[in-house]
C-alpha cells in the first residue's frame, strides 16, 4: 500500500499527548496524516487500533517510510523522531549526559505532569461527581509539578530552558498539558505568572513558537 504522507498519527480531537507529537511533526517539517478516533465510540479500544497499539490510548504513530514500524507512547514517539529524523539536532542535544538529562525531563513528563494534571482535568471536567478533596488534590499536584519546572528554568545557567540551552523535546513534551492547566485546571487557583515566573516566561516562549501556533489551530478549527 502507498502512502502520500511519511506517517500516520492516530489521535484524538483534545487529547494533549496526541498535539505533542504534532508538534514536533511541525517543527522537523514531516508530513503526517492524522486520524482521529472517536473516544465516545471507544475507537481507541476497538481490535482495528488496539493491533497498533494493545493499551488502547493514544497517540501511535506509524512510519510509513521505516516499513510501517510503529510506536506508541507520546514520549517515546518524540525520541524516536529527533533520533531518526533531527539529523541537525535542532530538537535534541549530542553529549551523553545531556541526553540523559533530556530522558530524565521526558520521563518526569510522563510520570509527574501528564497523569497528575490529566486527573485534575477530569475531576474538575467529567468526573460525574463534584468531589472537592480530589480536585485540591490534583491542583496542589499541578502547583508542585510547576514548582520544580520554576526552579530550574530559573537558574540562569540554564538559559531559561530545561537541556542544553535551547528548546527540545523535553521542553515541547509539557506545552499541551500546561496550557490546559493554566487555562482551565488552576485557572482560578494560582497566579502562575506571578507565583512562578521563570516557568511561565517559558510557557509563553513556547506557544510563540510557529509549529505550537499550527498544531493548536489545527485543534482548534477541527473543534468548531
Amino acid at each position: 500500500m502507498s502512502h502520500g504522507k511519511q506517517f500516520t498519527l492516530y489521535t484524538q480531537l483534545t487529547g494533549p499527548n496526541g498535539w505533542k507529537v504534532v508538534v514536533v511533526l511541525e517543527e522537523l517539517g514531516l508530513t503526517y496524516e492524522p486520524i482521529y478516533l472517536d473516544f465516545a465510540q471507544d475507537e481507541q479500544k476497538g481490535p482495528e487500533y488496539t493491533k497498533y497499539n494493545p493499551n488502547g490510548r493514544i497517540p501511535t504513530l506509524i512510519d510509513h517510510n521505516n516499513g510501517d514500524f510503529t510506536i506508541w507512547e507520546s514520549d517515546a514517539i518524540l525520541l524516536y523522531l529527533t533520533d531518526k529524523y533531527d539529523k541537525e539536532k535542532k530538537l535534541t542535544v549530542t553529549g551523553d549526559k545531556e541526553k540523559y538529562t533530556l530522558i530524565q525531563w521526558l520521563f518526569f513528563q510522563s510520570s509527574g505532569q501528564g497523569p497528575y494534571f490529566g486527573q485534575a482535568f477530569w475531576f474538575i471536567r467529567y468526573h460525574p461527581e463534584r468531589v472537592p478533596s480530589a480536585i485540591e488534590r490534583y491542583q496542589k499536584e499541578t502547583i508542585r509539578v510547576f514548582s520544580v519546572l520554576d526552579s530550574v528554568l530559573s537558574k540562569p545557567e540554564n538559559g531559561g530552558w530545561l537541556v542544553g540551552g535551547k528548546p527540545t523535546i523535553a521542553d515541547l513534551s509539557f506545552i499541551n498539558w500546561n496550557d490546559a492547566a493554566i487555562n482551565i485546571s488552576i485557572k482560578d487557583y494560582a497566579d502562575v505568572e506571578k507565583e512562578y515566573p521563570a516557568f511561565y516566561a517559558w510557557h509563553q516562549k513556547l506557544i510563540a513558537r510557529d509549529a505550537v501556533k499550527k498544531a493548536f489551530a489545527i485543534q482548534a478549527s477541527l473543534q468548531k
